[in-house]
């Protein structure tokens, strides 16, 4: 009898920024939720395709209730300027983006200052959002 094949396993765990964000169109979102970061998939009309669970606790809202709507306008507002939403419109209309900026969310259960990296995805034609503490490191360890 041979051995059965067992499913591929990542080599060692995602833990930067950048390798979170090189793999994140490869990632189920199981594995998208057990990154440090809060991670946001957006589509080209800023749809929320992927949402985290860091991301859901950060901004106190379920996954499920984010999921499928619009991020900058029924989501997260407060991101609806140029400084954001300039920026993945740019992103979206070149088919080319990868920025970082600090960013204040007005949460109202914890407002939070936090590092954007925008990354536009040509394998997938979207934008990813991950978001760190102020220094850009992990919101998690």
């Amino acid at each position: 009898m041979s051995e059965p094949i067992l499913p591929k396993k990542r080599p060692t765990p995602v833990h930067t920024a950048s390798e979170v964000l090189e793999l994140a169109d490869t990632m189920a979102p199981e594995e998208l939720d057990h990154l440090p970061y809060g991670m946001i998939q957006l589509d080209r009309t800023g749809r929320i395709l992927n949402y985290n669970a860091v991301e859901s606790r950060l901004a106190s809202l379920r996954q499920e209730d984010a999921i499928g709507k619009q991020f900058f306008t029924e989501i997260a507002p407060c991101t609806k300027v140029k400084e954001f939403y300039g920026r993945f419109m740019e992103g979206v209309l070149h088919e080319s983006l990868d920025t970082s900026f600090r960013f204040h969310f007005a949460f109202k259960m914890s407002p939070r200052d936090v590092t954007v990296r925008l990354l536009y995805s040509k394998r997938s034609r979207t934008v990813w959002v991950l978001i760190s503490d102020e220094q850009g490191q992990p919101l998690e360890s």
